[in-house]
């Protein structure tokens, strides 16, 4: 069996360019202006750094510590006045049509001051993907307009992605592991759609958001090949949404219990499940994994961005802290072992910087955003006012065909060995950048002593806030196993992954 992305050269093995060089295979392929749309978001997120998030990251912090139920709507309703819900949502569909992967330095920037309040902003983006990883055109249309309408309206529409049970979290996010995993979340069918019972747990923004994509599954002994998603809005029958967790760090962003006791989802709700996918070159359980996988390889980067703004942050407060501070005469920053500590740290969050853009680039060609990166698509898309879209996409987008042939085109258009190197740098970039992260904080700490564990030196808060990153999105060590069965286990067929 031949190594997918790798080539056999005597008893090791050579990868292909494309699997270790993925920004250089990408220059001529990729739309010159996606680049430019990448250094206007992060001068766009550094403007609303200054203006809203530095100033605001202490306080809301505090305010979580005395009143863990608090929401902040303040907040939520400003990166709503600045456009953030809908920068990165599609013309054909309302949005400002920003390139999907000027997103990830974007996120990076606003982590490098605040983590709760990046992912308050980011993990909209998680609820919208697994919306998009369905390709359910008339829908993806319905609820990216809601979001439009609650930007000009000034009451946002957030959408949450809702995953993880109580017994099952980073198992829902393997096929390999959801065969074994405790989940719970029932989705009967009924006449005219489904009767969901059960419970998720650790949903960001829950008690923010209006919609909330919901993974059930209608066999709960094989969930792996009847899984389906669901788009649950508030005020639906049988929802409701439960406790906010008391969290260590990213406290600013609610991670929310929702609760199903016999809601009712029609059947115009239901985004995608094997019924829908009939006629899809790949099974049941495969194309329900394809879709996790569109998600994953796609946040997974969005979490390693985060991590490099944290590293980035711990190592400016470090930084900060060295040329006010005095030892033994002179400033701490012309003592050599303290130079040496900030260069260790620059050069972490560099690397982790390295792993997410080159990420960004897999996703480019082969991953969630790839149909939008056609030449021809993105420049057409780019010189059309949204207005041109809103008079003709509508009544295409709700039309049954549209969606049939978009995942035609998408779902089976993606060639296996291209959905294994985006997940697998995907999750490259999700253990690395966020262990670097961690490397950081222990480092600013190390550099600062005592001053370091003030909250108004900031760097105590985003060590709590970094850990985080280690656990979602599927834990390091899960991701770890995840690059092993997508860049090197191909290569050896005897090796075995997540048997137990």
């Amino acid at each position: 069996m031949m190594a997918i992305g790798m080539v056999a050269k005597g008893n090791g093995w050579t990868p292909k360019f494309e699997d270790i060089m993925c920004s250089m295979d990408s220059l001529g392929k990729m739309p010159k202006g996606a680049v430019v749309e990448m250094k206007e978001a992060m001068q766009l997120a550094r403007r609303f750094n200054r203006a809203v998030v530095r100033p605001y990251a202490l306080e809301l912090d505090r305010k979580m510590q005395q009143d863990p139920t608090y929401l902040p709507w303040e907040f939520v309703e400003e990166a709503n006045r600045w456009g953030f819900y809908t920068m990165w949502i599609p013309k054909l569909f309302g949005g400002k049509g920003w390139n999907l992967g000027s997103m990830i330095p974007f996120v990076e920037e606003l982590a490098t001051e605040c983590l709760g309040m990046a992912n308050l902003i980011g993990v909209q983006y998680f609820g919208i993907s697994i919306l998009f990883s369905t390709w359910n055109v008339r829908l993806i249309d319905m609820i990216c307009r809601e979001v439009v309408e609650g930007e000009k309206s000034g009451k946002p529409c957030l959408v949450s992605g809702a995953v993880t049970e109580p017994e099952a979290g980073t198992d829902a996010e393997e096929v390999e592991l959801l065969s074994k995993a405790r989940v719970r979340c029932h989705a009967r069918k009924v006449d005219g759609g489904y009767l969901v019972n059960g419970t998720k747990v650790f949903i960001s923004n829950g008690h923010l958001s209006t919609w909330h994509m919901l993974i059930a599954y209608e066999d709960l002994e094989r969930p792996e090949e009847t899984m389906v998603c669901l788009a649950v809005k508030n005020g639906m029958k049988g929802f409701s949404i439960g406790r906010m967790e008391k969290k260590m760090g990213q406290k600013g962003c609610p991670a929310s219990e929702l609760i199903f006791e016999d809601c009712f989802i029609p059947d115009d709700h239901v985004c995608f499940n094997a019924e829908q996918m009939k006629g899809l070159r790949r099974s049941a359980k495969e194309t329900g994994m394809q879709v996790i996988d569109f998600v994953v390889s796609a946040t997974r980067p969005g979490v390693g961005a985060m991590a490099t703004g944290a590293a980035r942050g711990a190592f400016q407060e470090a930084l900060r802290f060295a040329r006010q501070t005095e030892v033994e005469g002179k400033l701490l920053v012309n003592h050599e072992w303290a130079q040496c500590l900030l260069a260790e740290m620059y050069k972490n969050m560099t690397l982790a910087r390295l792993t997410y853009m080159e990420c960004a680039h897999i996703n480019g060609r082969y991953g969630l955003a790839s149909l939008m990166n056609h030449k021809p698509v993105y420049y057409y898309s780019r010189s059309m006012p949204t207005s041109f879209f809103d008079r003709i996409m509508p009544a295409s987008n709700r039309r049954a065909i549209t969606t049939k042939l978009v995942r035609k085109l998408v779902m089976d258009g993606q060639k296996e060995e291209d959905a294994m190197r985006a997940s697998g740098w995907a999750s490259l970039s999700k253990f690395a950048a966020t262990d670097l992260a961690m490397e950081n904080c222990r480092l600013a700490l190390e550099l600062m002593g005592r001053a370091g564990i003030r909250q108004d030196r900031r760097v105590e808060k985003i060590l709590r806030d970094a850990k985080l990153l280690q656990i979602y999105e599927g834990t390091n060590q899960l991701n770890r196993l995840n690059l092993f069965k997508c860049l090197i286990g191909p290569y050896a067929p005897e090796a075995r992954v997540f048997e137990e």
